[in-house]
């Protein structure tokens, strides 16, 4: 059963785990696809915005350098008449420059000198017949008019021109937010993210208040390829409560899986607790039948002796002799109607069956009269019964026979536990509105593990088939019951070989 319960669970939480990774997959492919779109759609839009401004211009303008310069930002030296472009890969943004730095001429600064490994290329008199075919304004100047061939030629001198631009001029962070919220939408993302535009492992300016870089929570994807499909910047992403999205998609099959194997755990723990619960009580039926057996042993005997003596015929005849063995029969009967009637009251006791009616009685009366039961085994024994009756007040709500049996029973757990001469005292002291009833014997003792059960029925501490303390378990659990029933609290204290001390308390009655 074990075996099976750790394999059971051992095989849940390995679908489980694979569930979760399948999804952890799936949620990463969605993310990807959606930040790939993204970039798609920036670039496109882009590009599409200055493609549709270039087509709007005039068939004069669009053969104009200046006019196609302007509208793609370029600039152009004034002195020289000639067209700067720039290359780098080195941004702006990335050393804090000035934007103005693309609206000064080369006379006033060496670019070269602040950008540190780049170049500027010059294109001399862009209108002129003999145009620099590598120049990418000549190209977009060149295609005059445009079909899809050199709509293509086009948006590769685009990207060639605009890789120069600073990244927070081409897109901003609300385009990048609303394009992102959009898609991710669509595949059923719909918590919160983070996102920037990073260049060479460097933030730029286009990144969200608290995104955090942390690499093994965030995806990313190139954007703004250049003409030579190469990339200097990446769109990353990242969502603080990705791993509850993810486990939120497998709540449910994860919750019954707890659920049903708990119930599979507890069911498992009962039926444990069952099994050594059956197999103490199996030993301590054996044991009580044993007890039982022995205690009626002894009396049949004896009444059997006691017939076999009356039919005797020189006894028959002998009154006093005959008087004496009916004595005896009547005696042994009547212990044996005893034990029969606890076993009784026991079982009406749990079943809430027995009436008991209930005076105002002094429980020092009943001390000395319980007393005045065992004193004669007592004295035969040659010990004592002391009492030390220091309550001042010991009025009580109970039922005379039945507390007088429970003292009874309790001394006679001190007699038969006394190996020696059996020494008892009895203490009473009041506290509070209650009045504890203390019963000390110097006898045996029990362990701790005895003392924790000894009020249990049936239960005797374990001594095999040696029966030399006469008993059934019974009475400990009659005392328990019964001072229970009159609100009252019964416990012991005892150490092996040292004795045992009872301890009763009752309320008081004004």
């Amino acid at each position: 059963m074990s075996l099976s319960l750790v394999g059971i669970i051992s095989i849940q939480a390995y679908y489980i785990n694979d569930s979760v990774n399948n999804e952890k997959a799936r949620f990463k492919s969605n993310v990807v696809t959606v930040l790939n779109n993204v970039s798609n759609t920036i670039e496109e839009n882009e590009f599409e915005a200055y493609f549709a401004e270039y087509l709007s211009l005039d068939k004069e303008k669009k053969l104009d350098e200046d006019a196609v310069s302007q509208l793609l930002i370029y600039r152009k030296n004034n002195s020289t008449k000639e067209t700067l472009i720039y290359k780098s890969n080195v941004l702006e943004e990335n050393y804090k420059l000035s934007s103005s730095l693309f609206d000064i001429g080369l006379d006033s600064l060496d670019i070269t000198n602040i950008i540190g490994n780049s170049s500027t290329e010059i294109y001399s008199d862009l209108g002129s017949t003999d145009i620099d075919l590598k120049s990418p304004i000549s190209n977009i100047i060149r295609s005059g008019t445009i079909d899809e061939a050199q709509k293509l030629n086009f948006k590769k001198n685009f990207k060639e021109v605009f890789k120069i631009k600073p990244i927070y001029k081409r897109v901003s962070e609300k385009q990048i937010r609303e394009l992102l919220s959009e898609k991710l939408k669509k595949y059923g993302i719909t918590i919160d993210f983070e996102f920037a535009i990073y260049s060479s492992d460097l933030a730029t300016k286009v990144r969200s208040e608290n995104f955090e870089n942390i690499e093994s929570s965030t995806f990313g994807v190139p954007i703004f390829y250049d003409e030579n499909n190469r990339s200097l910047y990446k769109l990353l992403v990242n969502f603080p409560d990705d791993k509850k999205f993810i486990l939120s998609s497998n709540l449910g099959m994860i919750l019954l899986s707890v659920i049903f194997t708990s119930i599979i755990i507890l069911a498992y723990a009962s039926a444990l607790f069952q099994l050594v619960k059956q197999r103490k009580i199996s030993e301590i039926k054996s044991d009580f039948i044993n007890n039982m057996t022995h205690e009626f042993k002894t009396p049949i005997a004896t009444i059997n002796l006691a017939l076999d003596a009356i039919r005797n015929p020189k006894v028959i005849d002998e009154k006093d002799k005959v008087l004496r063995y009916l004595t005896m029969i009547k005696e042994e009967n009547k212990r044996m109607h005893a034990q029969v009637e606890n076993v009784l009251r026991i079982s009406k006791l749990e079943k809430n069956e027995l009436n008991i009616s209930k005076d105002r009685v002094k429980l020092h009366d009943l001390i000395e009269d319980a007393i005045t039961h065992v004193e004669l085994i007592v004295e035969d024994r040659k010990g004592y019964i002391k009492t030390f009756l220091e309550a001042d007040k010991s009025s009580v709500l109970a039922n005379e026979t039945h507390f007088t049996n429970v003292i009874v029973n309790i001394l006679d757990n001190a007699i038969k536990y006394s190996p020696d001469a059996p020494k008892i005292e009895v203490y009473t002291e009041n506290v509070g509105n209650s009045i504890l009833l203390k019963i000390k014997d110097y006898g045996s003792g029990m362990s701790k593990a005895a003392a924790k059960k000894v009020f249990e029925k049936f239960y005797r501490e374990h001594t095999g088939n040696i029966h030399n303390v006469k008993g059934h378990g019974l009475g400990l659990a009659y005392v328990k019951r019964m001072v229970e029933d009159h609100q009252g609290h019964v416990s012991v204290e005892s150490e092996k070989d040292k004795g045992s001390t009872f301890i009763v308390k009752l309320p008081l009655i004004s």
